[in-house]
């Protein structure tokens, strides 16, 4: 193993199946890229799937012969989520990895399908949903992983506020996608606590890409001027860097359930993949609690564990 942990240090994944949402682009494109690289029968989970079918012909370029398909998921239509899930399974009997990475942020007020705020509905609540309803397929399989893909923007004007999940009373696109980013991270660590209760060999781990230069960047103020992502591209992460924390959380044999990894530069805002640091708020298990109930009450999805 090198001292910087890169793409060459995933090991086989031969007979293995990954499910990556939102890997049409950026960092789950590449987090798909690599796994099918190494061997592993890779779903694209996509709401475009032109974009996906795109996606699966540019991975077919490095790994000739890769099983890659492309199955429809909007992440912001809980009929979406329902459908997906039950095609996957139908297909798939036993999942070895869910990476979920897809992702909205700073957009406009929106809200999904079921009238959530888009932000919180589409990274927590859609993925709440998505892991829950594939869990009795990850279950059985030894050292399935759900891999949660976070944000250092989990510690930025966040918060989970019960008194207004959706921001019907008053809305900031930064503190609504720090809530979104905060409810993943609070996520996995609830999920890998009731894994652990139960003796499960599945276990949930956390990532995030740092400051990275991908799609994700174009609802932020200013994205569009002349120069200024061509700027950003000097001080963040490449989406193939970003994805590095995914890949190292989905893939290095030491990585234990509730861990977190990040970039190891300053500020962890770029570089490779080490163990990192989150907010004392997102181990708050009370509040994971809460979460954990409320979540499931919205979206109707009941865990197995």
């Amino acid at each position: 193993m090198s001292t910087k942990w890169t793409e060459h240090d995933v090991p086989s994944q031969e007979g293995r199946v990954a499910i990556v949402t939102g890997s049409n682009t950026g960092l789950g494109f590449h987090t798909a890229r690599v796994l099918a690289e190494h061997g592993a029968r890779v779903v694209l989970a996509v709401r475009n799937t032109d974009k996906g079918r795109d996606a699966a012909v540019e991975i077919a370029k490095t790994a000739p012969g890769a099983d890659v398909t492309v199955h429809e998921l909007d992440l912001g239509s809980l009929a979406s989520v329902r459908d997906a899930a039950e095609k996957l399974k139908a297909t798939y009997p036993l999942i070895d990895l869910l990476i979920n990475n897809a992702g909205v942020m700073y957009p406009p007020k929106q809200t999904t399908k079921d009238g959530f705020e888009l932000q919180f509905g589409t990274n927590h609540l859609g993925h709440f949903a998505f892991t829950g309803l594939l869990l009795d397929h990850i279950l059985p399989v030894e050292r399935s992983r759900v891999v949660v893909v976070a944000s250092m923007a989990h510690n930025i004007r966040a918060g989970i506020h019960f008194d207004d999940l959706q921001s019907e009373r008053s809305y900031n696109r930064v503190s609504a996608y720090g809530q979104s980013k905060l409810a993943n991270l609070m996520f996995a660590y609830d999920l890998q606590r009731r894994l652990a209760a139960k003796n499960a060999q599945t276990i949930a781990v956390a990532a995030h890409p740092g400051l990275s230069n991908t799609e994700l960047m174009r609802h932020i103020p200013g994205a569009n001027l002349p120069g200024v992502m061509k700027a950003a591209g000097l001080v963040t992460n490449s989406p193939a860097m970003g994805a590095l924390a995914t890949l190292r959380a989905a893939t290095d044999p030491a990585v234990k359930g509730g861990q977190y990894y990040g970039p190891d530069g300053f500020q962890e805002l770029r570089g490779y993949p080490v163990l990192v640091k989150s907010s004392a708020q997102s181990h708050d298990k009370t509040i994971q609690d809460k979460l954990w109930t409320v979540s499931e009450e919205l979206t109707d999805v009941t865990y197995p564990v």
